[in-house]
């Protein structure tokens, strides 16, 4: 069994991470790390766990564990690293923005790869330390990987994503409280996401003269998901652009392309991602639907999980959306 820790082991993501790994087949969990509710039952703070796990959180580590899960705010990983350590065998999967991109990648010669299964399979199969990618991040590459694949982004690219309140992490603001989000929504950080920095290198490693990418972040007024609209200039028809997606995903356990409209239901409580691409005129129009707890950061930590251990990458993780 693969011996886990989680730190950061209160927030929703968390809460994603420690329902999967629960019952995960090859997985013992040994720690919840939280030195502010240690002695608490999971369950109390993750009442969905009532019933299927006893696990209470602990302010204590073991270094000797397999696996290390950080599922702490953003700059807080590389601080709880540097003041803790584990066995050099301990492999990291951090779910916060510290190491995603190439110029922070390194920490103290720990070099942590980027975790886009869909982009470097490979050498997460091999790696000891992973940067899980961040969640508007995932929906937008998945969208338009294939297309810089084959230097199809040479025009301006138009990016509106709508992402659901647990996005914003379970510390209130003003808002994410109920009586501001509901039948309410708003663009937040237009033009200038931190996601994007992710998104143009990993499009810029398969097309270094990748078009810029004009992407609006909106707040939405449901729980979890996230709805990416994606559209550019191509000249390619509808048949040559499905091939192309049908073909660069052939084989993929979690992402599908569709001829026919997609929506948040299909992928919600899932690790799918769900994507439509149409030809409409001159543009292609790219719709990417992920769920953003799980596709967009648990699941997929336990996605590298997986392979990084030499496991078939879909274990633990096959979920049916709550389509109703």
């Amino acid at each position: 069994m693969i011996q886990v820790g989680v730190v950061g082991s209160s927030g929703y993501v968390a809460g994603e991470l420690i329902r999967c790994l629960v019952h995960h087949p090859n997985v013992n969990i040994d720690f919840l790390y939280s030195h502010s509710n240690s002695g608490m039952s999971v369950s109390e703070m993750h009442q969905d766990l009532l019933g299927h796990s006893n696990l209470k959180f602990s302010n204590q580590i073991n270094p000797d564990i397999d696996v290390l899960f950080l599922c702490l705010g953003h700059g807080n990983s590389e601080k709880f690293l540097k003041n803790h350590t584990f066995s050099e065998s301990t492999k990291y999967i951090d779910l916060s923005n510290d190491f995603r991109l190439k110029e922070n990648s390194n920490l103290e010669d720990k070099l942590f790869t980027y975790g886009l299964v869909e982009l470097n399979k490979n050498e997460i199969e091999n790696a000891q330390y992973i940067a899980n990618p961040g969640c508007f991040a995932t929906a937008i590459q998945l969208g338009l990987l294939p297309l810089a694949k084959h230097s199809q982004l040479t025009e301006s690219v138009h990016i509106n994503a709508i992402t659901g309140s647990t996005g914003a992490g379970k510390s209130l603001s003003d808002t994410s409280h109920f009586s501001w989000r509901n039948n309410n929504i708003s663009i937040y950080k237009a033009f200038r996401h931190q996601h994007l920095d992710e998104i143009n290198e990993s499009l810029k490693s398969l097309q270094p003269d990748a078009s810029e990418l004009n992407f609006l972040p909106i707040r939405g007024n449901f729980t979890r998901g996230i709805f990416a609209s994606i559209y550019t200039e191509c000249q390619l028809s509808q048949e040559e652009l499905i091939t192309l997606y049908q073909s660069f995903y052939e084989g993929n356990p979690f992402v599908f392309v569709s001829e026919k409209p997609v929506h948040l239901k299909q992928v919600v409580n899932t690790n799918n991602c769900f994507i439509q691409v149409e030809k409409i005129d001159d543009k292609v129009l790219v719709t990417s639907v992920i769920d953003n707890l799980l596709k967009g950061a648990a699941g997929q930590a336990i996605q590298n999980m997986n392979l990084m251990f030499g496991l078939e990458e879909s274990t633990g993780i096959h979920f049916k959306a709550n389509y109703l």
